[in-house]
């Protein structure tokens, strides 16, 4: 009996000891990842953006309430507005959760309610969702900006709202949606859109929309995803513009561009390297063109964009780390090493981020930063997949 107690006193010892170093290990994990700055970061700015929610469930250029406009920043439309709620609440979808569980279900709930009400009440013809006019994010992104933003919030919701009449409420909308983006792309392929001052990243969020409600079984026109491929593939050959075609007015709140991407490279770049490498096929036939423009990246002045950081970079940055997460490899790991110690350096104390020209308000940018920061934690995987996991 005596070896057989003392192999069981042995064994009880190096259980207790193994436990004990377990739990040391699960418990420096546990620090580790609640100090990753990342982590601390995206953190914040959710708090923030959750702080900030409007009453009726909206976000608009700078809060959801008056009261949260910055002292300086001249909002350019009152009361909340689609587009910045649904660039907001796609920032809490990615940060953890859904509308069933999560720490902001609630809020993500209430901001879904606003915009659904909104696309509900929307006519049947035309690209509109929302009949308030002149937001800031529309006059730079495109007047239809609303819609593309929404169509592909509720293309990532899709399936996810925890039971049936939710699940149906939100795929109408999102058919809606679809419906009305595939009937208003213009000859050439494209959302460009006059009344923008960068309708190019306005296509890119068209065709992304398009392209997640596809992959949930939303029916989308083969014609209209091989018109914006096509069109993008041209744009990729076509020799690059300079900005003297374009026609510039600055002012100390206005800059206004006669051409689809503001003669800025970053933004007409960053459309194309994510429509071109959404499969393995796509990034062989379009190999030449990826490689032309991956090699721009190592280019800080290509990076920057339009010299001082703005939404637009940030929604063009966040392309480009959709694109090359897809493939993975050095280039993928060098460009989202450097842009996440970018944007971290950059955050404001409160857990904001703000643009310095044209998209100056706080809800887009901070929502475009959190989507970028988290951009290597989206499986890469079809999104059917991704929809069971969320």
């Amino acid at each position: 009996m005596r070896p057989y107690r003392t192999h069981l006193l042995i064994s009880g010892a190096a259980a207790f000891i193994l436990g004990v170093c377990c739990e040391m290990r699960i418990s420096a994990e546990k620090n580790i990842t609640q100090n990753d700055p990342v982590n601390l970061a995206v953190d914040k700015a959710v708090k923030w953006l959750v702080s900030v929610q409007g009453k009726d469930g909206g976000w608009g250029q700078d809060g959801g309430e008056t009261s949260y406009v910055r002292v300086g920043e001249r909002l350019e439309s009152n009361g909340n507005d689609v587009a910045n709620t649904a660039v907001a609440a796609e920032a809490l979808l990615h940060s953890g959760g859904n509308a069933r569980t999560g720490q902001y279900r609630e809020s993500l709930q209430r901001a879904v309610s606003f915009i659904l009400d909104r696309v509900e009440q929307s006519p049947g013809e035309g690209l509109a969702v929302t009949n308030l006019k002149g937001t800031q994010i529309q006059r730079k992104l495109g007047p239809y900006i609303d819609t593309f933003l929404t169509s592909k919030l509720l293309g990532e919701l899709d399936g996810t709202m925890g039971d049936a009449r939710a699940n149906a409420r939100v795929r109408r909308a999102l058919e809606k949606c679809v419906m009305k983006i595939e009937k208003n792309q213009l000859g050439d392929g494209s959302w460009n859109i006059s009344g923008g001052w960068a309708p190019i990243v306005g296509t890119s969020m068209a065709s992304q929309s398009l392209y997640v409600a596809q992959q949930k079984g939303v029916a989308v026109q083969p014609a209209t995803m091989a018109k914006i491929q096509d069109y993008t593939q041209k744009t990729a050959a076509a020799p690059p513009a300079s900005l003297s075609t374009a026609s510039v007015e600055v002012s100390a709140m206005s800059v206004e561009v006669s051409a689809a991407s503001a003669g800025v490279s970053l933004y007409k770049k960053s459309q194309e390297l994510e429509q071109l490498s959404r499969t393995d096929k796509d990034r062989q036939t379009n190999a030449v063109a990826i490689s032309g423009i991956r090699s721009q990246l190592a280019d800080s002045r290509f990076v920057t964009g339009f010299g001082s950081i703005g939404g637009e970079e940030f929604f063009s940055w966040l392309n480009i780390s959709t694109s090359l997460h897809r493939a993975g490899g050095p280039e993928w790991e060098k460009w989202n090493g450097d842009m996440k110690t970018k944007i971290l350096k950059i955050q404001n104390e409160d857990g904001t981020w703000a643009g310095h020209h044209c998209i100056t308000g706080r809800v887009a940018v901070t929502s475009a930063a959190v989507l970028m920061l988290l951009a290597d934690r989206e499986p890469v995987a079809d999104l059917k997949t991704l929809s069971r996991n969320k």
